[in-house]
Order: C-alpha cells, then sequence, then structure tokens
C-alpha cells in the first residue's frame, strides 16, 4: 500500500488536489484506478455545479427582466390613469409631465437623492388621480361650488390614496401619500386631515409647491395665465402658510433652473412616456441638482 507523505496533512488547510495527484503517480498502488474514478467524479460534479451556476444566473437575469417588464406596466397604467384625471379636469396631459419632472429637480436641489428624486419624478403626476371619482356636476362646474359640493371635491386626495392602495411598491406608496397629502398646508388650515409643517410628507409638500406654480402659469378655461413674475410673488406669499418656508426659500434660489425645465418641456412637446426614461428628460442650465 503506498503511503501518503505527512507534508500533505501537517498543512495547516488539508490540500485535496495534492493528496490526488499524489496518489495518481504511484503507479503501484491497486487503488490508483479508483483515484482516477474519483478524480472523474470530482471534475463531473465540478462540472455540473458550474452548470448549475450558469443556470441560476440565467434564470435570475430573466426573473429581474420580468420584474422590470411588470413595473414598467404598472407605471405606464398608473400614470395614464393620472393623465384621464388631467383630461377628466380639462387639461391637456402637459402639465403632469411637467409636474414630475420639476418636482424631481427641486428635490435634488433639497439635497433628496437620485433614487428619492426619481421615485418623486413618477409618483408627482399621480396627485389628482383621485379626480376621477369626482362627478363631472362638481369638478366642471363653471361656477363657484356650494358648501356641499366643496365637501365633494375635497374627497378626491383620499380616492387618489385609495386608488393607489397599500401595494407595498415604493413608489405606489409615495404617489398615495402624495394624492393624499398635496392639499394639506404648512400652517395646517388645509384638507382632508389638517396636517400642518413636517406632518405633512416631503413628497407632498413638494409636488403642491410646483403644482401651484405650474398651475398658475397655465391658461384655464376661467382665467389666462399669470407671469412668471406674477406667480412668483405668489408664491412668496404663502411662505410659512400654504407652503413649507424653507422649501420656498429653495425654490427661489432655483426658480430659474425650473422655468428653463418647464420651457423645454413645452418646447419639445415631451410626453407622459418620457417620464418613465432613464436619466434626464430635460437639459437644466447649470445642472439639476
Amino acid at each position: 500500500m503506498s503511503s501518503v507523505p505527512p507534508e500533505v496533512f501537517v498543512e495547516r488547510t488539508f490540500d485535496a488536489d495534492a493528496l490526488v495527484a499524489h496518489l495518481l503517480a504511484d503507479d503501484s498502488d491497486p487503488w490508483a484506478a479508483s483515484y482516477a474514478s474519483l478524480e472523474n467524479e470530482r471534475d463531473l460534479a465540478y462540472g455540473q455545479l458550474f452548470r448549475t451556476t450558469q443556470d441560476m444566473r440565467t434564470l435570475l437575469a430573466e426573473r429581474d427582466a420580468a420584474l422590470e417588464a411588470i413595473s414598467r406596466a404598472h407605471h405606464q397604467t398608473l400614470l395614464r390613469l393620472a393623465v384621464a384625471a388631467e383630461y377628466k379636469d380639462g387639461d391637456t396631459g402637459a402639465h403632469i409631465v411637467r409636474l414630475g419632472l420639476l418636482s424631481e429637480i427641486l428635490a435634488l436641489r433639497l439635497g433628496q437623492t437620485e433614487a428619492y428624486s426619481r421615485m418623486l419624478r413618477l409618483a408627482a403626476p399621480m396627485h389628482d388621480v383621485g379626480k376621477i371619482g369626482i362627478p363631472d356636476a362638481v369638478l366642471k362646474k363653471a361656477g363657484p361650488l356650494t358648501a356641499e359640493e366643496w365637501q365633494v371635491m375635497r374627497q378626491h386626495p383620499d380616492i387618489g390614496a385609495r386608488i393607489l392602495g397599500e401595494s407595498g411598491i415604493a413608489v405606489f406608496e409615495m404617489a398615495g401619500e402624495v394624492a393624499r397629502g398635496h392639499h394639506e398646508k404648512w400652517d395646517g388650515s388645509g384638507y382632508p386631515r389638517s396636517l400642518a409643517g413636517e406632518d405633512i410628507p416631503l413628497s407632498a409638500r413638494i409636488v403642491a409647491l410646483v403644482d401651484f406654480f405650474d398651475a398658475l402659469t397655465m391658461d384655464r378655461v376661467y382665467r389666462p395665465r399669470f407671469s412668471d413674475t406674477e406667480a412668483i410673488a405668489m408664491v412668496c406669499e404663502q411662505r410659512g402658510r400654504h407652503f413649507d418656508p424653507d422649501l420656498v426659500d429653495i425654490f427661489l434660489d432655483c426658480v430659474e433652473v425650473l422655468i428653463a425645465a418647464r420651457d423645454e418641456v413645452n418646447a419639445r412637446g415631451l410626453a407622459i412616456e418620457d417620464l418613465l426614461k432613464k436619466g434626464d428628460c430635460v437639459v437644466v442650465p447649470g445642472g439639476r441638482g
């Protein structure tokens, strides 16, 4: 019987390959054929393990692609639902494209992460999705609303939050908090829950400010658009009342960037699909962050 050199065993780490090589090199060993068979089986096992690993990588890649497709389909569905709500309210849908992009830029200027800001780009357009549940007789009424009609209109934030639901998907949860919170006011006089200050989610505070400014600079059926200067002055009037004062200060610091981004969206006619694209949709003078 072949003797195995003691150094194979006394090394701190057992060297299986050294042992097999030694045994195979000993022609006088009657067990040599068995050792060769063991080596072949080891090679086969390594090969099978390699193939299994490759198969797992392929399956994981396919799974990730499928999840990405499902997520994109969810985003498309909800964004188109947001477009439907805008059309129901008499808008063209361009407003929610601007709202998503300007909210992203303001979030970045506020110091939020790219991931958070990108998510807000997708969540912001869904802010008024609850208007789908408001009767046209109220939503499209030409004159002032009665007290009863205002109670109906003020249900749309909660309706929107229920539509978006508690899916466990981060972007939908953010969209839900935006929908429910974008009519709250810093001083607590908003609705539906009369939240005040930092009790209002940051996402909702950002969208409320951007929505206010962008809506003022749009032509409406009941009034012409305000100039940018007029709209900025109206934002300043609401500092600490309607809007987070620190957020207003950041807005004023980057308002020219926001206006340039808005104008580019309008000039290029960007559509809802552009919000789903990775990376920047518009080139912003001086950068986005």
